[in-house]
C-alpha cells in the first residue's frame, strides 16, 4: 500500500477514536446507561459517513410494531432528540424499576422523589403514613425482573412531552409486620411475581435527562 494511503487511513482513525469519545460520553440521568452495539445512524453521520434514509430503525423496531402509532412517536422524539436511543432508556428503566419499588416498599422516599412526579410522590407518600400511622412495617427484597417491555410510547410535538409505559414482571419477597413484630401478610422468604405498567415523562430536547414516573398500573 503506497505510504500516501497510509498517512490517510492513520489520519480517518484518529478522527474517528475522537468523535467515539466525544459521542460515548456519560450523561446523568437514567436515560443512559453504558450500553454495547453498533454505532447509530447520528454518530455515523457526525463522523463523516453517508447513510441511506429510509430504512426501519432497529431501536425502534425491536421494541415496537413498524408503523404502529408508538414507531411514529418514538421516530418523533428521535427526531427532536437525535441521542435518544430506546434500547438505553429501558436499560435505565429496568434499574429505576428496583429503586422505586424498594423505596416504596421501604418507606425511603426522600431517595426517589426525584424520579416522581409530584401526583405520584402525593399517592406514594400518603401510603407510606397510612402504614406507619397503623404500626405496619414491610420487608421486602428485589429478586429480579423475569420480563421489560415497551408497550407503549406518544409524543406531544406542540410541548415536546413524551410518554413511555413499561412493562414489567418482578419478583420480589414481601412480608408485612404489625406493631408487634407478626406476620400479617407475607411468607419470609417466599418469593411472589409482581406485575406493573409504569409511564414515564420527559420533555424530549431539554437539559434535563431525567424522565419521571406520572402514572403506574397493573
Amino acid at each position: 500500500m503506497p505510504f500516501i494511503q497510509l498517512l490517510v487511513l492513520a489520519g480517518i482513525a484518529i478522527f474517528l477514536i475522537l468523535r467515539l469519545k466525544n459521542v460515548l460520553g456519560t450523561r446523568e440521568g437514567f436515560e443512559k446507561p453504558p450500553v454495547t452495539g453498533q454505532p447509530r445512524q447520528d454518530a455515523l453521520q457526525r463522523s463523516g459517513f453517508e447513510v441511506i434514509e429510509g430504512g426501519p430503525d432497529p431501536d425502534i423496531t425491536d421494541h415496537v410494531a413498524e408503523d404502529s402509532p408508538a414507531a411514529r412517536a418514538l421516530a418523533e422524539m428521535k427526531r427532536v432528540e437525535p441521542d435518544f436511543s430506546v434500547s438505553e432508556f429501558l436499560g435505565g428503566a429496568r434499574q429505576a424499576y428496583e429503586m422505586i419499588l424498594m423505596g416504596f416498599e421501604r418507606g425511603e422516599l426522600a431517595e426517589i422523589k426525584p424520579f416522581l412526579s409530584e401526583e405520584v410522590y402525593d399517592s406514594f407518600a400518603e401510603v407510606v403514613h397510612a402504614r406507619d400511622a397503623q404500626g405496619l412495617s414491610i420487608e421486602a427484597d428485589f429478586i429480579g425482573l423475569r420480563e421489560l417491555s415497551l408497550s407503549d410510547a406518544t409524543f406531544d410535538p406542540d410541548t415536546g412531552l413524551a410518554e413511555l409505559t413499561v412493562r414489567y414482571v418482578g419478583q420480589l419477597t414481601q412480608v408485612v409486620r404489625d406493631r408487634a413484630g407478626e406476620v400479617i401478610e407475607g411468607e419470609p422468604g417466599k418469593v411472589k411475581t409482581q406485575k406493573d405498567s409504569w409511564t414515564f415523562e420527559r420533555r424530549m430536547g431539554s437539559d434535563d435527562l431525567n424522565w419521571q414516573l406520572v402514572a403506574t398500573g397493573e
